[in-house]
């Protein structure tokens, strides 16, 4: 590399028990693999100096305090990833990082603009992808944070604030086409079985389906259900816009609707947060303090998926997400549904959850900051959750099955209550099978998915009594 900097961005003797009891850092680590022809070191400085104060040439501007802001390499190890790559770690010093004028919060939008920017586009490496990262107690302190989450919720129903346990939820489906009359019906005969549903990602408001007729028709259809089952139900409603403003307009008139049945806290505000960006977070966290913030992560496998050498890694989204102010983010199943991911991301519920979280290479304390909830989506249904409750080690989440309780064979109550039973299931340890017998919705699930029965329940047909496929 004929630019090499790492006489400057680069200190080797650093120590990260040292920089980390300083305090005064924010340390990222990266998987990297430089580009052929170019050495590691190099690169790896060539990062730090892009995501900090470096130049392509030295320019007259800098001076000693400039120097003093650098970014740093501190440690490597070229062959930690095979033919991957190398691990490298860069120290940041907090002096890099904006807060806001008028309040002095800071914000996430800046310190990834630096920490994974236009590093990524660099043309001397090949892959560079952060892994883990961790935020200094002087900055934890100046995040939003979450100012909702599921403990409103379990109050709104009823529950203990602490260790409320698991809400059975669904998705509308189909997610697109359906009118404003059989989109409140799908939520009627759900909620006479489940507890909470969110819209889709699509589902905003299309000419078939506009917010103004939805909105109002599904608050009737909670309130009807609620009276029916002597049960609180709730909803989230998507308020993704491009504009601030038409966020707050949206969420306005979704609260204004369901405020007339006494509901308006039984209702969250889903907002894709990877489209929409850490302002549209904000927005929604700010304007609606109140309101449980559901984050929801469309096209966010851009940018996480364990496939690309670039991006992330889904738990640094999920701290991102924390310090932005979601109240709950998608998580995905943990290896237990449709996505991609594995039984090992339980880290990712945990850093959400947690005051403090062993991550995959930094120890993160949150120093009180408020929980965020995990929500649990994609290709699940009443089978597979025991065994991700197992790995996971506790219900205390939100669950939407689309699939799942639509697809029961009894109809979507039955396929609400079905989730609710299985939680039960797992929390009394009761074997699945035993406890189907006793339990109709539980049982009739095993008949609407017969590939997952057959692949975690060998021999059920005969033990439950089932002739016929």
């Amino acid at each position: 590399m004929s630019n090499d900097q790492s006489g400057r961005y680069a200190n080797l003797d650093l120590k990260e028990e040292e920089l980390i009891a300083g305090g005064k850092h924010l340390l990222v680590a990266y998987r990297m693999k430089p580009a052929d022809g170019h050495g590691f070191l190099a690169v790896a400085a060539h990062v730090a100096a892009e995501s900090s104060t470096g130049t392509n040439v030295e320019v007259c501007t800098t001076d000693d305090f400039t120097r003093g802001v650098d970014a740093l390499v501190y440690e490597i190890d070229e062959h930690a990833f095979g033919d991957k790559g190398g691990l490298m770690k860069i120290a940041y010093p907090v002096e890099l990082f904006d807060p806001n004028l008028t309040d002095g919060t800071y914000n996430v939008s800046h310190m990834w603009s630096l920490i994974l920017g236009n590093n990524q586009g660099m043309g001397d490496h090949e892959g560079l992808r952060m892994l883990d990262f961790l935020v200094p107690e002087c900055m934890i302190k100046r995040f939003d944070g979450p100012s909702a989450n599921i403990s409103n919720l379990w109050k709104v129903l009823g529950r203990p604030e602490q260790h409320g346990g698991y809400i059975a939820g669904t998705i509308i489906k189909p997610k697109l086409g359906l009118r404003p009359e059989p989109f409140a019906k799908a939520c009627y005969d759900f909620w006479l079985g489940g507890t909470f549903i969110k819209n889709d990602e699509p589902q905003a408001n299309q000419p078939f389906c506009p917010m103004k007729e939805v909105i109002p028709l599904v608050a009737q259809a909670m309130d009807r259900a609620q009276q029916e089952t002597g049960e609180a139900k709730l909803f989230s409603a998507n308020i993704t816009a491009d504009f601030h403003q038409e966020m707050i307009h949206r969420g306005e008139y979704v609260l204004e609707q369901f405020a007339k049945y006494d509901s308006a806290d039984h209702v969250a505000f889903l907002v894709d947060g990877f489209v929409t960006g850490p302002a549209g977070v904000t927005t929604c966290r700010r304007a609606f303090p109140d309101t449980f913030l559901h984050f929801h992560r469309a096209g966010h496998g851009a940018l996480t998926s364990y496939k690309s050498p670039m991006g992330m890694d889904p738990v640094c989204y999920m701290k991102m997400a924390r310090l932005m102010g979601a109240s709950g983010i998608h998580t995905g199943t943990m290896g237990y549904g449709k996505m991609e991911g594995h039984a090992g991301e339980t880290v990712m519920a945990y850093m959400l959850e947690r005051d403090e979280c062993q991550g995959p290479y930094f120890y993160q304390k949150w120093y009180g900051m408020k929980a965020t909830t995990p929500i649990i989506s994609g290709g699940m249904n009443a089978l597979r959750l025991p065994g991700f409750f197992e790995n996971l080690g506790h219900g205390d989440l939100i669950n939407t099955c689309g699939g799942g309780s639509f697809g029961h064979i009894d109809g979507p109550a039955a396929g609400g209550k079905s989730l609710d039973q299985a939680y039960q299931c797992w929390k009394e340890g009761a074997d699945p099978i035993e406890f189907a017998k006793q339990h109709r919705e539980f049982a009739r699930a095993f008949e609407s998915f017969p590939g997952d029965a057959d692949r975690l329940f060998p021999g059920w047909r005969e033990k439950l009594g089932v002739k016929v496929a």
